[in-house]
């Protein structure tokens, strides 16, 4: 068993799709219209073939308050590898990104926490 695709609810689909691609870095690879919302998917252009994440719109009514409520408590809702967690840190700060954790050592790992933009933290991890 793998991990095929894995979500993060957003609240603006096309601003996301900026954001992961045009930002972060991720590529596009699914994008199918289903009336109002998309299935967009982005992946890591090291891994085009691994696990893809979904940019999925938070129309259910849970959506926003578990977002809310994850944000206000500082919990990021996933977590992406880097090599070079500083390298990252400047390159996305160099780019408007804004962190809520500055890289910081935890043990074997270092993290960092960015806001998406959408309404998620995001923690990098170097490990």
């Amino acid at each position: 068993m793998r991990i095929y695709i894995t979500s993060v609810f957003v609240d603006d689909q096309a601003k996301a799709l900026r954001f992961y691609t045009e930002v972060l870095g991720f590529q596009k690879k699914h994008d199918i219209p289903l009336g109002e919302a998309r299935w967009l998917t982005v992946v890591s252009p090291q891994e085009p073939d691994g696990t893809e994440l979904l940019l999925e719109p938070e129309g259910h009514p849970a959506a926003r308050p578990y977002k809310e409520a994850l944000a206000a408590d500082g919990i990021p809702v996933t977590s992406f590898d880097v090599d070079d967690i500083a390298a990252e840190h400047e390159r996305l700060r160099g780019l408007g990104v804004r962190f809520t954790q500055e890289p910081t050592k935890m043990g074997p790992v270092t993290t960092a926490v960015l806001d998406d933009t959408c309404g998620n933290l995001i923690q990098l991890v170097q490990q």
